[in-house]
């Protein structure tokens, strides 16, 4: 069975091209899957019935797994199980047909364009660090990329000339995204009075770079932005919730929902919409706060 996850983890690589964490998160519901079948006394995966799919998301339930965990471990079985289907392995999907929990999708969380200001002051250029960690966020936001798609920027993908940059984004597919005067700024002096300091042969490509000279990692530029909202004395927040505020910011701002969902690299307009919402539940706030008639 290890031989069939392994091999499956190869085709997620090569044929579905899945990301980093779509790979993390699938192999580990696969494993712990396994694992529960080897304690229920049913070691083989090839085996499964839907109703021992079924057993096994109640158990999770009952272990007090959310409902987007749970939902997301029948997507990664269903996936799995399609591979196997795809092969030989088995002669139906076991997966296919059960029902995913139904996930209250919450309003994305994001701050206001003063938090945002407050925010991006907190990295004080004095040194490498502070011209990479300015750079970073003011990319961040001025662009709403996702945390692992600025990790993986280069060098080249950044043209100055007219002011867009390349990115690799899920499916590893490739976009152009603008950026405004802030962040040309900040990078620029990143790359001319911070990279040099830490840059390696190894490292020769990548735009943004560790305390060792390695390509920065994701859990380094989440810890800074932890940091950061702290000093700032705005809510916590992770990356992703800078990508949210760009998009309501820029949807605020009267641009066009399409115009954003391509910005974002979105594959479903359905996903854009959702910032909609949050622009007219701001729009409501305000209009309580300012109209004499609310």
């Amino acid at each position: 069975m290890t031989d069939y996850i392994a091999d499956y983890r190869t085709w997620l690589q090569e044929e579905k091209h899945a990301s980093d964490n779509t790979l993390s998160s699938y192999l580990r519901d696969i494993n712990q899957f396994k694992t529960w079948l080897l304690g229920a006394g049913s070691p083989d995966l090839r085996r499964v019935k839907k109703d021992t799919i079924n057993e096994y998301m109640l158990y999770l339930s009952g272990a007090g797994k959310s409902p987007a965990t749970i939902t997301r471990c029948t997507a990664s079985l269903k996936s799995f199980y399609a591979y196997m289907l795809g092969r030989g392995a088995v002669k139906t999907n076991p997966a296919k047909n059960v029902a995913a929990l139904k996930v209250e999708r919450k309003c994305p969380e994001i701050l206001t364009s003063k938090e945002v200001e407050l925010f991006l002051e907190q990295p004080k250029c004095v040194d490498e660090k502070g011209y990479r960690d300015h750079a970073m966020l003011e990319l961040l936001y001025a662009t709403g990329i996702r945390v692992a798609e600025l990790v993986g920027l280069d060098v080249h993908d950044v043209a100055f000339d007219n002011r867009t940059m390349k990115v690799t984004g899920k499916g590893n597919k490739q976009r152009v995204v603008p950026f405004g005067v802030p962040a040309e700024q900040s990078i620029r002096r990143w790359l001319e009075d911070g990279r040099p300091r830490l840059v390696r042969a190894r490292s020769a490509d990548a735009l943004f770079l560790g305390a060792q000279g390695n390509r920065i990692d994701q859990r380094v530029v989440r810890q800074v932005v932890h940091e950061c909202a702290q000093r700032a004395g705005v809510p916590d927040i992770s990356p992703h919730a800078l990508r949210h505020s760009a998009a309501t910011h820029l949807l605020d701002g009267g641009a066009d929902l399409r115009q954003v969902q391509e910005l974002l690299g979105h594959s479903s307009l359905k996903t854009t919409q959702r910032y909609t919402h949050v622009s007219i539940e701001q729009l409501k706030a305000r209009y309580g706060q300012a109209f004499p008639r609310a």
